[in-house]
């Protein structure tokens, strides 16, 4: 039987995006997939959006709309929720290719040791005009930045089960701290093709100055680096984002 994959969004106020990321996980090749949403009560039509898909997935959607305290606190919901031996984290913009899964599937049975499965990611503008490729396999860069593409990413659930949750602390980095937590029991995998369009336009991209003070937060917590490589890599990060900035807007 093959394993079920849980994949979870998390929601708010997303009436002009979630089309496209239901669809996308709606046309996924891979035919065992538990999709859970978890709205943080919108005030817009995200719910409206949500029901219209409820017969296309045949019983495998299922959704809540309640408030929450941020994306992680969402994310551990769904966590709670999931039935699947595989967990995926997918964003209310973010639109994955149809082959992903069933192409981390495939990977994950010809390396059976792995129980983090990642690949790439094409960053696009709000109009899904290509910006750059993100996401390299995991490697000692991890201490120092979130070196791998994280959206879409399967988790095996046993990660969560010896390590626990995501911190809800976090805002923006908590995805990166809870892997530098799994760093000593992780095998990880790399599926080297392009799985998602992701938008430049999530909360990450507009808060750089929190990602990098929440980058310092998980690498202080888990003990990654030593205190002055941590605050170069901080200086690094400001200046790598001003130069990006720089060049998606000329895009525009």
């Amino acid at each position: 039987m093959l394993p079920k994959i849980t994949v979870i969004t998390a929601s708010y106020n997303s009436e002009k995006t979630i089309s496209d990321t239901i669809e996308s996980v709606l046309n996924q090749k891979y035919p065992n997939i538990e999709y859970l949403i978890i709205d943080g009560n919108s005030s817009d039509n995200t719910i409206s959006i949500i029901k219209q898909y409820e017969n296309l997935f045949e019983g495998r959607l299922k959704y809540i709309s309640e408030k929450d305290s941020g994306i992680y606190d969402a994310w551990n919901k769904g966590v709670k929720m999931a039935q699947g031996s595989w967990i995926s984290f997918v964003g209310s913009d973010d639109i994955m290719f149809e082959d992903t899964f069933s192409d981390f599937i495939e990977f994950a049975k010809a390396n059976e040791n792995v129980n983090f499965i990642s690949s790439k990611y094409l960053l696009v503008t709000e109009n899904l005009k290509p910006i750059r490729v993100v996401g390299v396999p995991w490697s000692n860069s991890m201490n120092s930045y979130c070196c791998i593409a994280h959206v879409g990413s399967l988790h095996h659930k046993t990660l969560f089960d010896k390590k626990g949750i995501f911190d809800s602390n976090f805002k923006i980095a908590g995805d990166y701290d809870f892997l530098l937590r799994c760093r000593d029991i992780i095998r990880p995998g790399f599926v080297d093709m392009v799985s998602a369009n992701v938008r430049d336009g999530g909360i990450s991209g507009r808060q750089i100055s929190r990602v990098a003070r929440e980058t310092v937060m998980a690498k202080k917590n888990n003990k990654s680096q030593g205190i002055f490589k941590i605050y170069t890599d901080y200086c690094i990060m400001i200046f790598k984002f001003v130069v990006r900035t720089n060049i998606i807007n000329k895009l525009k």
